[in-house]
């Protein structure tokens, strides 16, 4: 217990910092928590009016220090309130995702009421006008374009979850909007730990002034690692030392080597289909791992399953054991919080989307969550697990993006998941993502995470991933079409070129050169000192090295010219060579005489004519036996049938060749001849200016030549050197250069840089296919289509299917079709356009959407939308249909308000939207 006299110190330490910092102090007062250091310290800086990197991991409570600066904004300035006559301060607070973004809406709501919070997102706007605005990251990278006029009074901006720049899909909006806000905004970055904060920061310093960076490795809540051997679970680390050394456990590494062994020696016991397959490990069952977690009391638990049949699979095994996590009353419970959140869906869907069985393993406690999932599904399965009342989750990686479900255990299946394209090994920083949601902060006293072994599973491997704190943050920022006219328009070419220039992903390039521009300094002394070797007193030593080299090059020439020439006519000859022809063949294992069976002319490709040597081996010859061309010694007659295969044929035939009297070997005659490379003249010139230089006559000549090689190696690898550093400086710009000349050629910016009204028509298309879209309305693409067909017509340039389907998707007949095979066209000449520029080539158009947009947007029912999807493995998942039909809405929105569209064509679009915002279509959070 600390003396009356510490306590005093303490208070008097407490009030110091409260005059220093009044707006902590008051934010700090309402919390009823005490803010770690790493929080204070991050809110102290923003108080001084310095913006903020903070770096932590999962579940640390960055977010704290996000809502101090909308305390801040709601507050006034740092150093006084707002008085009635200044305009208000706002804080817009940003992330990458939408369930986050109604996530912190309904948190700061609860803080400071719904009058002072909005929300914007593709689905939500509300409030849009308050001093506090939740919104996804691409929002405010639109108003920054749009200079749209809610961005007046703004004072700060929380970019929630930051290290999303590199994303590879969406990543270049972080960038964008850190590049663009107005300097008088104060921009708070919240970040995972990564390995080169600092890297980032010193970034931040260059494009938005002066930012504290605070990194916290320190987890509030302890977090436990262990492996599920079998039925056995062992700690990863004997103890917090050994977790350090990245030591296993000893008991654990004996376990596995033993477990392996057995496994080894069942192989080679087996018999039959045994000894050919070996026994196969059988890990522990799903409901047996999660009734072992229930009985050591580390419920509520994710399980990361990398696959949503997986997931979905897990919860059938559960119930098909019988496990049941809940009691009457929770059960009574969830039936009244699903029962009030799916009444806007109609029943008959409801049955197609397993809504009974769904709603089975929900009052048991156990429940699904992945991307194939409906979305108000998975937002109930999030509510529930938040309050405790669904103990066991089992999920895809999606689940560790931002949302906030903490647990007390997390549990690792496998460390392999498949990423679009192959299976790959997790990450460090995967890892770190997935078990950082064990720990529940204020509730749990530490948190566990479990990898389950398997015969694959090294524990050493998973010792390096829990221990490994190198995941840097990668830049993913690449010039778009869209961004190219924004900029252009905003503030000129130049300037928008001296912008890229600042992206963090140039700043990074512009980093990696520092190491070979060293390198090149350190080469361009050395060959300095390599050139003072080489000096000699008799004359320009550099001016004979020179002509040596002039020599060489001019005999290596003419020995590749002589090869060329000599290989041709040895083709030549061959071509011209008929069945019967004797022929000598002059090297190789099949050197002498032999005789052509067939002449094999006519094909693709070098001549290569089947012969029978005197030696009785008969085989096909190719330009490459001969050295000089094949020369007809003599002809004798081939049975018209003969059959080479036959030993007998080719006894007598090769009888017939001896019979020739021609010499087996010959003379060397065709042998290359010695004076053709002294033949010429150049190469005559050059040695006779060798001989008459100053420096021939050198006694210390070949020392001094020897260093003159060494400096031209040199100087070689060095311009190499300095090639890639050309490479990487500007390389942003020059794509920058060739969007710009792109798009000139195409009428959306004028030769002086100026924005048409195509290129402002482009300006406000945001979609990965922005300028595809654009052509296909300035073309007239989809006019005079009903508004099924518009939204079937669209799907094309948003959806792109999971897999790789060989055969191309059917579309409905009539007007679609037209539409459809007019936007191939268009893609196929903007992609020979871009391939011609050397850009990166738009994706092709996906047909696999087109059959179930255009059924949902005629009014049948989700049962047969879902058949029609053109998919590898069945019917299409019901979370990707909503998925892709709210980005097919998204498209027609700024279809209905482009200035580049026909009136008829933005009346078909409404309509269109109008007839897919039925069913699970019309659901989505509110406030």
């Amino acid at each position: 217990m600390s003396s009356p006299a510490e306590r005093y110190a303490a208070a008097r330490r407490r009030a110091a910092q409260a005059s220093l910092f009044p707006a902590l102090d008051e934010f700090a007062f309402d919390l009823g928590f005490d803010l770690d250091d790493f929080q204070r310290e991050a809110c102290q800086s923003l108080e001084r009016g310095s913006g903020v990197l903070v770096c932590a991991p999962t579940g640390a409570g960055k977010t704290v220090v996000g809502e101090f600066a909308v305390h801040l904004a709601l507050r006034g300035t740092p150093t006084r309130p707002v008085s009635p006559d200044e305009p208000r301060r706002k804080c817009f607070y940003t992330t990458p995702i939408k369930a986050l973004s109604n996530q912190k809406y309904h948190d700061l709501v609860d803080r400071y009421g719904a009058d002072q919070v909005g929300l914007l997102t593709g689905d939500n706007a509300i409030n849009g006008d308050a001093p506090v605005v939740v919104m996804t990251t691409e929002v405010l990278r639109n108003m920054l374009y749009a200079g749209s006029a809610t961005l007046e009074g703004l004072a700060y901006v929380v970019m929630d979850e930051v290290h999303y720049l590199a994303d590879r899909f969406r990543g270049g909006v972080w960038e964008e909007v850190i590049i663009h806000l107005p300097a008088s905004v104060t921009l708070v970055s919240l970040s995972a730990t990564v390995s080169n904060a600092e890297e980032f920061a010193d970034w931040l310093v260059t494009v938005r002034g002066e930012t504290a960076v605070v990194v916290s490795e320190h987890r509030p809540v302890p977090l436990w690692q262990h492996m599920l051997v079998g039925k056995r679970m062992f700690d990863l680390f004997h103890d917090a030392d050994a977790a350090r050394k990245h030591d296993v456990h000893p008991e654990l590494l004996r376990y596995t080597r033993d477990t392996l062994r057995r496994l080894e020696l069942g192989e080679v016991r087996g018999t039959g289909a045994d000894r050919r397959r070996g026994p196969r490990w059988r890990g522990p069952l799903r409901p047996d791992i999660v009734d072992r977690l229930d009985r050591e009391g580390l419920l509520p638990a994710i399980l990361f399953i990398f696959s949503r049949a997986g997931c979905d699979a897990a919860v059938q095994q559960c119930l098909a054991a019988g496990l049941r996590l809940t009691s009457p009353e929770e059960r009574a419970e969830i039936r009244r919080v699903v029962e009030s959140r799916v009444t806007a869906i109609p029943g008959e869907d409801l049955s197609v989307l397993g809504y009974w069985e769904w709603l089975d393993g929900l009052e048991r406690g156990l429940a699904a969550h992945h991307a194939g999932m409906l979305p108000a599904f998975k937002e109930v399965v999030e509510e529930l697990f938040v309050r405790g009342l669904v103990k066991a989750v089992f999920a895809t990686e999606t689940l560790a993006l931002g949302i906030n479900m903490p647990a007390r255990c997390v549990v690792l299946e496998r460390l392999v998941k498949y990423n679009g394209e192959a299976h790959v090994d997790l990450t460090p920083g995967e890892y770190t993502q997935l078990t950082g949601r064990a720990g529940r902060r204020g509730i749990d006293v530490e948190g566990h995470a479990v990898v389950v072994w398997s015969p694959e599973t090294d524990p050493r491997h998973v010792a390096g991933l829990a221990s490994t704190r190198t995941y840097p943050l990668r830049s993913s920022f690449r010039p778009s079409y869209n961004m190219a006219v924004n900029l252009v328009g905003s503030v000129g070419a130049e300037p928008a070129r001296a912008l890229l220039e600042s992206s963090f992903a140039q700043f990074q390039a512009d980093r990696s050169v520092v190491g070979l521009a060293r390198q090149v300094q350190r080469n361009t002394e050395t060959i300095e000192a390599y050139g003072a070797e080489a000096v000699c007193h008799q004359g320009d030593f550099d001016e004979y090295f020179a002509l040596r080299v002039a020599i060489g090059d001019r005999e290596r020439s003419l020995a590749r010219q002589g090869q060329t020439q000599r290989k041709a006519a040895a083709v030549a000859s061959l071509e011209r060579l008929r069945v019967g022809d004797v022929i000598r063949v002059p090297s190789g294992r099949r050197a002498g005489l032999a005789v052509v069976i067939d002449p094999a002319t006519g094909g693709f490709g070098e001549p290569r004519p089947l012969v029978l040597t005197q030696d009785r081996w008969a085989g096909r010859i190719s330009a490459g036996d001969f050295t000089t061309p094949a020369e007809v010694l003599a002809r004798i007659r081939v049975p018209k049938h003969f059959n080479h295969r036959s030993p007998a044929a080719r006894r007598d035939l090769a009888a017939e060749v001896s019979a020739t009297g021609l010499d087996r070997h010959g003379g060397r005659r065709g042998g290359r001849s010695r004076q053709t490379a002294g033949e010429d003249h150049r190469l005559t010139q050059l040695r006779s200016e060798l001989r008459r230089h100053p420096c021939h006559g050198c006694p210390e000549r070949e020392e001094h030549a020897r260093w003159a090689e060494r400096r031209r190696r040199l100087e070689r690898d060095t311009e190499e050197l300095r090639q890639r550093v050309s490479g990487r400086t500007g390389s942003l710009a020059r794509t920058f250069d060739r969007i710009v000349a792109l798009l000139t050629a195409r009428g959306y910016l004028t030769a002086d840089g100026s924005v048409t009204d195509a290129g402002r028509m482009l300006a406000r298309i945001w979609t990965e296919a922005d300028l595809l879209v654009a052509e296909c309305l300035r073309r007239g693409v989809w006019d005079g289509l009903s508004p099924a067909e518009l939204a079937a017509a669209v799907s094309v340039v948003v959806f792109e299917a999971r897999r790789d389907v060989d055969e191309r998707a059917s579309v409905p007949r009539g007007a679609i079709v037209d539409a459809v095979d007019a936007t191939l066209k268009l893609w196929s000449e903007i992609e020979a356009d871009e391939a011609s520029r050397g850009l990166s080539v738009t994706r092709e158009p996906d047909l696999g959407f087109v059959w179930p947009i255009y059924r949902w947007a005629r009014g049948e029912v989700l049962a047969k939308v879902l058949a029609s999807g053109h998919q590898l493995d069945g019917e299409m998942p019901a979370g990707d249909f909503v998925r892709w039909a709210r980005q097919v809405v998204d498209l027609l929105g700024q279809l209905a308000d482009s200035g580049g569209a026909s009136t008829e064509l933005r009346a078909t679009a409404r309509q269109a939207i109008a007839a897919v915002k039925r069913g699970v279509l019309a659901y989505h959070t509110t406030a």
